[in-house]
């Protein structure tokens, strides 16, 4: 019984090897972990031991003397190589992690010993045996105690026996009764699981006490079925020596079963390891997928050292081999970087031609030095080994990583065939699980990263910006937006208009730093986290920021002027202390970035704007409602023909009493019904009112036109002109009674899909005007391509007639263009007598302004049509309005 409890390798008192340890006749071994066991307790519990090993051999000696002779000298020898033979034929079991069980057949050379040898003969031989042992495996830090082991080992299986022929025969004779050397044998392995559970408990190592009873019950049952076959052996011989081979027979049948079941339970436990390592790279990488996204683990992509060396110490326990490395590359770009479990590498960082790194092929290696060629052999003893297993682990013909362990500890003839075939199966599932879990790592990465720039998108910078947030570390969420993405996108191509967001994300990293998280949130928005800044600090940052980004950008052979915008927003005072949320603060700084357009292109946000754009907020969401609840209304502004001042039309305008806001603005309401998508129903909502009017006045006779406003949104719906034909029907107005003004730039923004609606209008027989001409991209060429019948000036050039010459010229050519082009000519904005006096002096066809009236509801419009305006009988039985000057 040459190993009692715990053996491990030598190294020092504050390292503990991690080998497995052997114990003879099914006795436990102990485990072995750096985080548990305390070497000075250990020490103690070692020199305890000792001592009263050596206390109870002396007595033991004294109680039995020695009553041997000189002739009896080859007994010790015999012995001494039996025990030797019977651990060297041992079956190996672990099991558990950490906890290995030797089936050996030692009891068998100590029954047989009881017999044949004094005491003192069989302690020597066993202890010799056992140390030798030890040494062949280089197992020298825990000597001491297996030796202290093996004297109470031999001296308790002694004592009891003597006991045992006491009680039957009242003497001690020379010839011990089968039963005292039966129960003698039994006591050895008894005294080796108390001590071993002793010891488990010195190395605050925790087991049920129902685990070490079953323990030391199936320890003695082997004992017993070693012990009897020994014993029996032995009788049989001595009465019938010819009856030899028979024993023979039975000892090799019992070794047979032995490692048949040896086997199975390897086949079992290697079932669980391969389970075991598969489930903790999985959780692992589950873990990894867990960490906020941009965050830098211990090295690598997604690999943390502890999970990683967990997963290297299972593989060495499931081999009990002295050392194992793993070497991971688990991102393409980097280099790959070892975990160690066991004995520390003396070369942490092998060459790049090292022949153990670049195996082909991914099946497993087995190297020994004595067998190695020179290269191979001096890798081993780079890594201090005698012998080594190796598998990469590919992918795909890709290099994921290589497994390497080192000399197995827990048998005599180092890595066997069932080792070589768990590590490559073990390898196997191990490049799988690697490669789902860069895979999944991919896809996460994927998940949280701008495409495009590889920037954070808006759920990525979410999840870094959540922890500082949580954390209340002062910080302020930036928003950048670029105003050329649409512009260059619409004139050379969204592949030029990438490229330029690309720049711009590149020139925002080398001004913020690596440091500093970066997203592109959508289009040319992008958003940065500032932590530990205040807002003072942000602004300083977002200066610099917008001049670096509204820099020209060279586009292939071209260089495009950009303007960039920054708002950004920190927590309010009320909110210090308190965890805020990150959409929360991007959604200030969008308000922020939108308040900017007034002129100040870095704005930091304040309350006041959050109430302007909820403000807006509520209008947009509130506005069907008011359409069908009566606050929304029409009102109307007469249009008067400058030669002869009669009521040529009116046009028709919108008009919003909120009941909390009061009257709206239609310039800050009309743009956010427009943004909103709703300016469809705005637009059908005031055509059916102006329809509505045109009948009635037709019922009372008078023919008068109403013009209606059109959007960008309108000219881009295909249906549209069948819903205003149908409309003109169903309400029974002439077409040409209808105008639909248009302005300038809503055309020109997008002609190719304005053309073909404004052609089908005008086909209709409805007039069309464009509206706010001159301020737009005044393309004659696109505006002789449209059926127009109206150019409307833009007040702001008739306001200006009288003071500033620029104007005038400006008129006086719109006018000239308009009938050069056969095309009805009105200015609006006439307030004054003197700019009315031009313009008929120009030949302006048609007028509108203040000077004839501000815009009316339908009664005022009334009472004005019937207080300013003489009825005149007219073609049709129809009459004309002219106004009273």
């Amino acid at each position: 019984m040459p190993d009692a409890g715990s053996r491990t390798d030598e190294h020092g008192p504050d390292r503990p090897a991690p080998a497995a340890a052997h114990s003879p006749a099914g006795r436990p071994a102990l485990p072995s972990d750096d985080t548990l066991v305390d070497e000075r307790r250990f020490r103690a519990y070692t020199a305890t031991v000792l001592t009263a090993g050596i206390v109870a051999a002396l007595v033991v000696s004294f109680w039995l003397p020695f009553e041997g002779s000189a002739q009896l000298w080859w007994i010790a020898p015999v012995l001494a190589l039996s025990f030797l033979l019977a651990e060297q034929l041992g079956v190996n079991v672990d099991v558990r992690s950490g906890i290995s069980w030797t089936i050996s057949f030692t009891e068998i050379p100590l029954v047989i010993g009881f017999f044949i040898a004094p005491f003192e003969v069989v302690l020597a031989a066993h202890l010799v045996a056992g140390v030798g042992t030890l040494l062949a495996r280089k197992v020298r830090g825990r000597v001491l105690y297996n030796a202290g082991a093996f004297l109470l080992e031999i001296t308790g299986a002694f004592a009891v026996a003597g006991l045992v022929t006491h009680l039957i025969d009242g003497q001690l004779g020379s010839h011990l009764p089968w039963q005292a050397a039966l129960a003698g044998t039994l006591t050895a392995p008894l005294v080796s699981t108390l001590l071993a559970l002793a010891a488990v408990r010195v190395l605050r190592r925790r087991m049920r006490i129902s685990t070490a009873l079953r323990l030391t019950g199936r320890i003695l049952v082997v004992g017993f079925v070693n012990a009897s076959v020994g014993l029996s052996g032995y009788l049989v011989i001595a009465n019938v020596a010819e009856a030899w081979p028979l024993v023979l027979a039975v000892f090799v049948g019992l070794t047979a079963l032995y490692w048949a079941y040896s086997d199975l339970l390897r086949e079992q436990r290697d079932m669980e390891a391969l389970s075991d390592v598969s489930l903790m790279v999985a959780r692992s990488g589950q873990q990894a997928a867990a960490r906020p996204a941009g965050r830098a683990d211990d090295f690598g992509r997604g690999v943390d050292v502890g999970e990683w060396g967990t997963i290297a110490e299972r593989i060495k326990d499931q081999l009990s081999a002295g050392r194992v490395v793993l070497r991971l590359r688990l991102d393409p770009t980097d280099a790959m970087r070892g975990v160690v479990a066991g004995e520390p590498l003396p070369e942490e960082n092998p060459a790049a031609d090292d022949p153990l790194i670049r195996l082909p092929g991914a099946h497993v290696r087995h190297f020994r030095l004595t067998e190695a060629n020179p290269e191979v052999r001096a890798a081993l003893l780079e890594r201090g080994a005698q012998e080594a297993l190796v598998v990469p682990l590919r992918s795909a013909n890709q290099l994921l990583g290589i497994v390497e362990a080192h000399d197995r500890l827990s048998r005599w003839r180092g890595f066997g065939k069932s080792d070589v075939q768990l590590l490559g199966t073990m390898a196997s599932h191990l490049a799988t699980a690697l490669d789902n879990r860069r895979l999944l790592a991919t896809l996460r990465h994927d998940a949280y990263h701008d495409p495009l720039t590889g920037l954070l998108n808006r759920p990525g910078f979410r999840q870094v910006a959540r922890e500082p947030l949580r954390e209340r570390v002062s910080s302020v969420v930036l928003r950048i937006d670029l105003d050329i993405f649409s512009a260059v996108s619409d004139a050379l191509g969204y592949a030029w208009a990438d490229r330029m967001v690309i720049a711009a994300s590149r020139r925002l990293r080398d001004e913020l730093g690596a440091d500093v998280p970066v997203a592109r949130l959508e289009g040319a928005s992008f958003a940065a986290l500032l932590v530990d800044r205040t807002p003072e600090q942000a602004h300083d940052v977002s200066v610099r920021l917008r001049t670096e980004l509204s820099a020209p950008y060279p586009v292939d052979r071209l260089t495009v002027e950009a303007n960039a915008m920054v708002g950004y927003a920190a927590p309010t005072p009320e909110e210090h202390g308190e965890p805020v949320d990150v959409d929360a603060l991007l959604q200030r700084a969008d308000v922020a970035v939108r308040a900017t357009r007034g002129g100040e292109e870095v704005r930091g946000y304040v309350p006041s704007m959050g109430q302007i754009f909820m403000r807006r907020f509520q209008m947009v969401t509130q506005f069907r409602q008011s359409l069908e609840d009566g606050q929304v209304s029409v009102h109307y502004q007469p249009k008067v023909s400058l030669p002869n001042r009669q009521v040529q039309g009116v046009e028709a305008l919108v008009r919003w009493v909120h009941p909390e806001f009061g009257r709206i603005d239609p310039d800050e309401f009309v743009p956010a019904v427009e943004a909103a998508g709703l300016i469809g129903a705005l637009t059908e909502f005031v055509l059916e009112e102006a329809l509505h009017r045109v009948r009635k006045w037709l019922d009372d006779g008078l023919r008068i036109s109403v013009a209606v406003n059109l959007s960008v949104r309108n000219l881009a719906d295909e249906e549209f002109p069948r819903r205003v034909s149908q409309a003109l029907e169903r309400v029974g107005v002439p077409p040409e009674l209808l105008t639909f003004e248009l302005t300038e730039s809503g055309v020109m923004s997008d002609p190719q899909k304005a053309l073909p609606i404004l052609r089908e209008l005008h086909a209709l027989g409805i007039v069309l005007a464009v509206d706010d001409f001159g301020t737009g991209y005044s393309s004659l060429a696109y505006l002789r391509q449209l059926p127009v019948d109206q150019v409307k000036i833009d007040k702001s050039f008739v306001l200006g007639m009288g003071t500033d010459l620029g104007d005038l010229a400006v008129v006086r050519s719109i006018v000239e263009l308009g009938h050069s082009l056969g095309l009805t000519v009105v200015a609006e904005g006439v307030e004054e007598d003197v700019a009315r006096d031009q313009l008929e002096a120009m030949g302006c066809d048609v007028a509108q302004g203040y000077l004839i009236s501000r815009p009316l509801s339908e009664e005022r419009l009334e009472a004005w049509l019937q207080a300013r305006t003489a009825r005149t009988p007219g073609r049709h039985a129809e009459a004309v309005l002219t106004l009273l000057t």
